[in-house]
């Protein structure tokens, strides 16, 4: 299994915010998309998944366009988006907002049901908790499980540490980690290069909308001209 994005081009109005991607990910890597504010990470993962519409380019899901599908379509074909800001259903239960994660796969709700909540032990015993009442890490770690409901075989990470404390951040990432184990391929868009080269295996560096250097993500970390042009020291 591979997510392969070619050319990728994604524009507002007049301004081109993603200007000709290529990258790929295969079953079982994390990939980390590095760069400044402004570069085009958010952008290009809501391109991927379907949020919005791409100017050029393709996306390719082995060998299937997701370029063109609408964002449940994308979602059924096997690729799911956990947004920055965690964006839960705050006046919903815990298992309320797993169970809108698996609207592509009503039949198979209760088994997905159980599988999240055996990964994610702590959402198990708040399940009938309002989400709003969770502490910062419980919320990433629900929206992650509620994207984990569709059974994806790619998933993309926004900036899953963000406002998180160390250990909530550690927790978060043992699962990601884990998900890669089990084959899922994961893109992830992470602010803190410590914690997203310390967990990728790869990466690519982008800079207004284009990848500027790629390679093996430790190597993208001890490079200091990298860190200083591209990743704020």
């Amino acid at each position: 299994m591979r997510l392969q994005v070619d050319g990728l081009r994604v524009r507002y109005g007049l301004h081109e915010a993603v200007s000709g991607i290529d990258l790929y990910v295969e079953a079982g890597e994390i990939v980390a998309l590095l760069g400044a504010n402004g570069a085009g990470k958010t952008t290009t993962l809501r391109a991927l998944s379907g949020l919005l519409r791409p100017s050029g380019g393709q996306v390719l899901l082995d060998d299937r366009r997701l370029d063109r599908l609408d964002a449940n379509e994308v979602v059924a074909a096997g690729l799911a988006h956990v947004p920055e800001g965690r964006r839960v259903f705050g006046r919903m239960s815990v298992q309320d907002n797993l169970e809108m994660g698996a609207y592509t796969r009503p039949k198979e709700l209760r088994g997905a049901l159980d599988r999240v909540l055996d990964l994610l032990p702590v959402l198990a015993s708040r399940r009938e908790q309002l989400a709003g009442t969770l502490s910062g890490g419980e919320q990433q770690l629900l929206a992650l499980g509620r994207a984990l409901m569709s059974a994806p075989r790619v998933l993309l990470l926004d900036e899953p540490s963000t406002g998180l404390a160390p250990q909530a951040v550690e927790a978060v990432l043992e699962v990601v980690a884990g998900l890669a184990r089990e084959g899922v391929a994961l893109l992830l868009v992470e602010q803190d290069v410590e914690v997203a080269c310390g967990l990728a295996v790869r990466g690519y560096v982008l800079e207004t909308g284009r990848v500027v250097t790629s390679g093996p993500a430790a190597q993208l970390r001890e490079d200091p001209a990298v860190r200083e042009a591209y990743l704020g020291g």
